[in-house]
């Protein structure tokens, strides 16, 4: 009898664990590197949760738009990969992707700071889970600036009065800091969120947080760099090509000693440096009276799941294990950067798989204060807003509040169109 009633108990817990299994999807893009350790992750997470999870995975080019179709046409993965400013485009007003927050008693967002989670939320609703969170940072070259007698700068003011120092005791072919194009619009637009305390378009709203006289002051902010030997002149920058920092000699050399990077990208700006040259990082420049550090801090991606997903519980479980589960994280390991989620980066750094330079760059990111960063900031319609007026005011074409209304009007017209 002990016997039949083993062998029952037996049969009934088979049955329930047959009727939990799933067969999902999930989507992403990426490399070789990436897409081999996902299929290990997922068959490793899969065992260990009985699901049987299909890989489908693409290189970068072309999967935007594969993505977007079938988001339109309700054929998408269970379980997607999606790069963050893609989240105002697939859900503007929350609902286009599951709510994750709906799924916290599987996905244990503990592991999230508060900023993280804004960074991943439409309109409230948790439509994707950082995967890794990068963010801009100051970065020096400390020999330059030794060579120019000064200590590296803490705020706008120094930097802005070292220029001249440089120009005189170095050359004027040095510089303490560099910024063009995208760079350049990311340091107008921080320094006007330390100021006004706020981004340029509220993340709650989907509105223009700054006001156009703001905007205008911020605009300035670029000239003034100029005006002091800071940046070399837009016009000259393009002049040369519009060489990457990366490529530029006169990086390598030392002679541009400053500028505003992701904090990924250390290794690629730092291995191009002669001999004897040493990076460091400092904290954000702060300016008198600001309101805020300004970090801007975003996902570099988010994992999402399909609101038309008929096994939401299940894809949310192997989220969990992808993210925070000691088999699926081991999986992963770096190849998506390093972690957002807490207990996974502290698995990855006590077995020495990231370097000491990357955990000190994300201490920076992480600890750094500021307000959420709308992912329409990094639509193409709104950084050639930015960029392209802002080149122009930097050409001498229009002037600063000329530049401020035409950033204004062409951004309002790419939000009119998630709006919609």
């Amino acid at each position: 009898m002990k016997l039949s009633l083993l062998s029952l108990a037996l049969a009934t817990t088979a049955l329930a664990t047959n009727a939990s299994a799933a067969d999902l999807r999930m989507s992403w893009w990426g490399g070789d590197s990436r897409h081999l350790a996902t299929q290990e992750a997922l068959k490793v997470c899969g065992e260990k949760h009985g699901h049987t999870i299909s890989p489908e995975f693409t290189g970068w080019s072309g999967h935007f738009e594969k993505l977007t179709t079938q988001i339109a046409g309700g054929t998408e993965a269970d379980i997607m990969q999606v790069n963050w400013p893609w989240l105002s485009i697939y859900s503007a007003n929350g609902d286009g992707l599951a709510d994750l927050k709906e799924l916290s008693g599987i996905i244990d967002l503990s592991n999230w700071d508060e900023a993280q989670i804004e960074a991943g939320s439409m309109a409230g609703k948790l439509n994707g889970l950082p995967v890794s969170t990068t963010g801009r940072l100051f970065v020096f070259n400390k020999t330059t600036w030794e060579k120019a007698g000064l200590e590296l700068p803490k705020t706008w003011e120094d930097l802005i009065a070292a220029g001249p120092v440089f120009q005189e005791k170095l050359g004027e072919d040095y510089y303490p800091f560099e910024a063009a194009a995208l760079d350049a619009s990311l340091i107008m637009t921080l320094y006007g969120t330390q100021k006004t305390g706020k981004p340029l378009i509220d993340p709650a709203t989907n509105e223009i947080a700054w006001t156009k006289e703001e905007l205008t002051e911020a605009i300035e902010f670029y000239q003034k760099l100029v005006d002091n030997h800071v940046i070399i002149p837009w016009k000259q920058v393009a002049a040369a090509g519009n060489v990457p920092l990366q490529e530029n000699p006169n990086w390598a050399a030392g002679k541009i000693a400053g500028t505003y990077q992701w904090d990924s990208t250390y290794f690629k700006i730092s291995d191009p440096l002669q001999e004897g040259q040493e990076l460091v990082y400092t904290d954000l420049l702060s300016q008198d009276g600001e309101k805020t550090p300004g970090i801007y801090r975003k996902a570099s991606m988010v994992f999402s799941i399909s609101k038309n997903s008929a096994n939401k519980e299940a894809a949310a479980q192997i989220v969990n294990c992808l993210l925070n589960e000691p088999e699926g994280v081991s999986a992963l390991g770096s190849t998506r950067g390093v972690p957002a989620s807490t207990t996974a980066r502290q698995q990855l750094i006590d077995a020495g798989d990231i370097e000491p330079m990357q955990i000190e760059a994300q201490d920076r990111v992480i600890n750094a204060k500021g307000p959420g960063i709308h992912p329409m900031m990094e639509h193409p319609d709104v950084r050639s807003a930015l960029q392209d007026n802002l080149e122009l005011f930097a050409y001498g074409e229009i002037d600063a509040a000329t530049a401020a209304d035409e950033m204004i009007y062409a951004i309002e017209e790419a939000l009119e169109d998630v709006r919609s």
